[in-house]
């Protein structure tokens, strides 16, 4: 199990504390494998990006306009925390049901 996400992120810290037998990966640095991106990507969509952040609102709208994997490669943080991948299944956040999908509810 891989959990993908930012160190100083409270709510990857509360993932990494739950799940202490995952491998966490910084997307900052080494960052998401390519093919991982476009996987969550297409999974997941326009919620794999988080519009929410103080990174995304410093955007102009030229360059919220770019291609998500564009905007991802560029600015890391962007991402909705933390991504899980878990063999051939990938959760999203850290929500109740995250939780519950990984049997942690």
């Amino acid at each position: 199990m891989k959990l993908y996400g930012l160190k100083t992120c409270d709510t990857c810290r509360k993932a990494r504390k739950a799940l202490p037998e995952a491998e966490f990966v910084d997307v900052r640095a080494p960052g998401i494998e390519p093919e991982v991106l476009r996987a969550a990507l297409a999974q997941f969509e326009g919620d794999l990006l988080n519009t929410r952040s103080t990174t995304w609102r410093a955007l102009d709208p030229s360059e919220r306009a770019r291609a998500p994997l564009e905007l991802l490669a560029d600015h890391p943080a962007l991402m909705k925390r933390p991504l899980i991948v878990d063999g051939d299944r990938m959760l999203l956040g850290w929500s109740a049901e995250t939780r519950a999908a990984l049997g942690l509810a």
